[in-house]
């Protein structure tokens, strides 16, 4: 899941332009949890509309590196929340999405793309099934709600109504100490596995948590009343394991992680299958050909696309930003990096971004064009970082 503009890296001026900066109206929309990013000291900036913190007095290298070894304590509750509610929501929401959500058990979650009619990617999202429920519980990004929201509700009318929840807080609590940590305040918790969604308690305040994220490392997203939602951030940050984590942090941890970036890694000019997301079309869905614009990506899932979304790791450590133009070693332009940075984890830079086709498998060669400069590269698996989530144990039986 993302939100939108890419985030400064380590403060560079390059990078500084990703931020959305477009809006010189002051007027930024803030969250349950402003006051607290101020009172921590959190450099705050225009972001997806809202007032955000970037960065906090640890600074974004730690703030990572910090993330990766223990635990931090994210604030996205810029996120758009909503419920699918109908007769059969989830039976309404595979008019726009290719993911099985029909199929998805309760107290479980999935990821989700949400098409337009030409299978462009309008969004990507989460969509959850709680125990005993009917409506799905949706989380959408920041800087597509509105829309995302509007879409819903035009391609659904008559079979389901969207119910927005902009007054809720969204925490994310990530890394390999998360677990311990949220136990503290919400017993049983650790026996969620990744993926699995439950109704309960975060320190005495009523929450919908979910084993999840977007960092690659294990850790839950917690939505709460907006109210509670300074109340609780505070409980966790008083925990000697957790530090507060700014977008900068998060962006640079989820490229690590391979994960797309909305607005950069895909958009609406971009299909699953180039975007090598096919996993995320159900099985069932794959055979009935029963979502936006199946025949045209069913037939490039057995055929190919012309261009393919791939990892990168540049030799050397200067980074290669978005925009970068991506060339053959003839020189020949075949594509473009379209997320880029340092990795602190590897201590070297790494990249996503597209390419002509036959240039896609890893270990090829290629060539980044840096201020009109060939920088050597390879095309590299995904994640670059191994991805921590923790996932059910599975039993041999004999």
């Amino acid at each position: 899941m993302t939100e939108g503009r890419a985030i400064p890296a380590f403060g560079s001026r390059a990078n500084l332009e990703a931020l959305d900066l477009a809006s010189t109206e002051q007027n930024f929309r803030k969250t349950p949890l402003h006051a607290l990013h101020v009172e921590l000291g959190g450099k705050m900036v225009p972001f997806a509309g809202y007032e955000m913190p970037v960065q906090y007095p640890t600074g974004i290298l730690k703030e990572h590196l910090h993330t990766r070894a223990s635990a931090g304590l994210f604030d996205v509750s810029h996120m758009g929340q909503a419920f699918l509610s109908g007769d059969d929501p989830a039976r309404a929401l595979e008019r726009v999405t290719p993911a099985d959500a029909i199929g998805l058990r309760e107290g479980m979650q999935r990821y989700g793309l949400l098409l337009n009619e030409r299978g462009g990617i309008k969004d990507d999202f989460m969509f959850s099934r709680l125990a005993g429920e009917r409506d799905l519980y949706l989380v959408v990004n920041a800087g597509t709600k509105e829309s995302d929201f509007a879409y819903l509700e035009d391609k659904l009318r008559g079979a389901a109504d969207v119910t927005p929840m902009p007054d809720r807080a969204l925490l994310a609590l990530q890394g390999p100490a998360a677990g311990a940590v949220l136990e503290r305040h919400a017993p049983g918790i650790d026996a969620l596995n990744f993926m699995n969604v439950i109704r309960t308690r975060v320190a005495g305040a009523p929450a919908i948590v979910s084993r999840s994220g977007y960092t690659g490392e294990d850790g839950f997203e917690i939505s709460l009343a907006g109210a509670d939602g300074d109340r609780v951030a505070r409980a966790l940050l008083a925990e000697p394991e957790v530090l507060p984590i700014g977008l900068g942090a998060r962006d640079s941890l989820r490229l690590e992680a391979g994960l797309c970036l909305y607005g950069h890694d895909i958009d609406e000019t971009t299909d699953p299958v180039e975007a090598n997301l096919v996993w995320s079309i159900g099985k069932r869905r794959k055979l009935d050909k029963d979502f936006p614009a199946a025949e045209e990506i069913m037939s490039r899932v057995f055929h190919g696309s012309s261009r393919r979304r791939i990892g990168i790791r540049p030799e050397g450590k200067a980074p290669a930003r978005e925009g970068t133009e991506i060339a053959d070693k003839s020189g020949r332009i075949i594509g473009r990096v379209t997320s880029g940075g340092f990795g602190p984890s590897l201590n070297a830079p790494v990249a996503m971004g597209y390419v002509d086709s036959r240039f896609a498998a890893d270990g090829t060669e290629i060539d980044l064009i840096v201020r009109g400069r060939p920088m050597p590269a390879r095309v590299a698996p995904m994640p670059f970082v191994p991805h921590r989530y923790k996932r059910a144990q599975i039993r041999n039986e004999r």
